[in-house]
């Protein structure tokens, strides 16, 4: 954060437990970055929000990871008029789980990105044109190493831990490979170590939607246009993947809008024209996800985001999950949801078992919820009486 940044964020007024009014940030490197797939950019920017002060040695920072459809943005509120606080406001700021007045907290959207990060949004330098489909595969290693550039950058010395869960728990286990001495404690949730058939399934459904809409054009739409329709669909369809169905069934049941705008709304006639309007709470739900999301993001990163978590496979690269996390010197808390069908149980449990058998310090702890994958979202007490706990001892 530079100085003027940091005078804005100290001036910020904060209500007691929350970080206030923040402002993004971005990193420019000027250095060459080569991807995994051989590629080279002649540098990149990641945009970022840091929440509380690092101190002298520059070791009491966090690192936060996020998910396929999140960015930096992870507390506080841009303005007075915003809506919504961050993604995770409820586990960062003082005296919560991330607590600010403690630790030094960073979150940066990931390099593929469309939230300010280098991505197929951003100019290519050889044609002046957006990158498109020609910005180079992404890896979650490659969002990885440009994290660990930015964060040196930083004056960081070392971190206190990294946290995240789904995509964001895939890079935190990656840092604790790939950069051992610079991070002291690894958490992560509703993860896994490798996808298998079933969410790679429902990824690749998300991309053909995209990939499908006439609006795609190859890769090349303008700013501001694209495959709307696609990504749309895309998103909702990945939305009920992050849910369960008692929590949908508790939500949103059997329930019809016309019920919620209480005005009779009798079954429509197929030769009405509207039989397949919204009719069910639940449609009208995913339809607004859907709608929200194609504001947010771009259907590009969508497809290089999504396509990075398929490949993440740390046994295949190592040749067993023992053997990827024979370099790990950080202590590590695994943890699962029960009623995540996306990553189960079972995923996460193994990744804290393969630590174990590679003579690692681990943790796993399994959490009675039925809010699905998003779980590690939403409020959870117990979830962030571990994270105290675990970044304190």
């Amino acid at each position: 954060m530079n100085d003027a940044a940091l005078d804005d964020f100290e001036a910020a007024p904060a209500e007691p437990g929350e970080v206030g009014i923040v402002a993004p940030c971005d990193y420019v490197s000027a250095e060459p970055f080569t991807f995994d797939c051989g590629i080279t950019i002649p540098g990149f920017t990641l945009r970022y929000e840091t929440y509380g002060h690092l101190n002298a040695a520059g070791d009491n920072a966090i690192l936060v990871c996020h998910a396929l459809s999140g960015d930096h943005h992870c507390a506080g509120i841009h303005s007075l008029s915003d809506r919504k606080a961050g993604w995770w406001n409820n586990l960062i700021g003082p005296g919560k789980a991330l607590d600010t007045n403690r630790y030094f907290v960073a979150c940066a959207n990931v390099l593929g990105g469309c939230q300010g990060s280098t991505g197929p949004l951003s100019t290519n330098p050889a044609t002046g044109r957006p990158f498109g489909v020609d910005f180079p595969l992404v890896t979650i290693r490659d969002m990885v190493r440009a994290q660990h550039r930015w964060l040196q950058s930083l004056g960081i010395t070392r971190l206190h831990a990294t946290i995240g869960g789904s995509m964001g728990g895939m890079q935190v286990l990656q840092f604790g490979v790939t950069f051992p001495d610079f991070v002291g404690k690894l958490l992560a949730f509703a993860t896994t170590a490798r996808e298998g058939a079933q969410a790679i399934a429902f990824n690749e459904v998300g991309r053909q939607a995209i990939l499908q809409d006439p609006d795609w054009a190859g890769g090349n739409y303008p700013i501001g246009g694209g495959p709307r329709v696609g990504l749309a669909i895309a998103r909702m369809m990945a939305h009920i993947t992050y849910l369960s169905d008692a929590s949908m069934a508790r939500k949103f049941g059997r329930r019809q809008v016309s019920e919620r705008r209480n005005a009779p709304h009798p079954p429509a006639s197929p030769k009405s024209g509207h039989a397949f309007d919204v009719q069910f709470e639940v449609e009208s739900y995913l339809r607004y996800q859907g709608q929200s999301f194609i504001n947010r993001f771009d259907a590009n990163s969508y497809l290089y985001i999504s396509r990075a978590l398929d490949q993440f496979d740390l046994a295949a690269e190592a040749g067993s999950l023992e053997a990827a996390f024979a370099p790990v010197t950080a202590e590590s808390l695994i943890v699962g949801f029960t009623s995540d069908w996306l990553f189960p149980t079972d995923q996460n449990r193994a990744i804290a078992t393969a630590l174990l058998r590679a003579g690692k310090r681990a943790s796993y702890a399994e959490l009675a919820t039925d809010l699905g994958h998003d779980s590690f979202l939403l409020e959870s007490p117990e979830l962030y009486d571990l994270v105290r706990d675990f970044l304190a001892a």
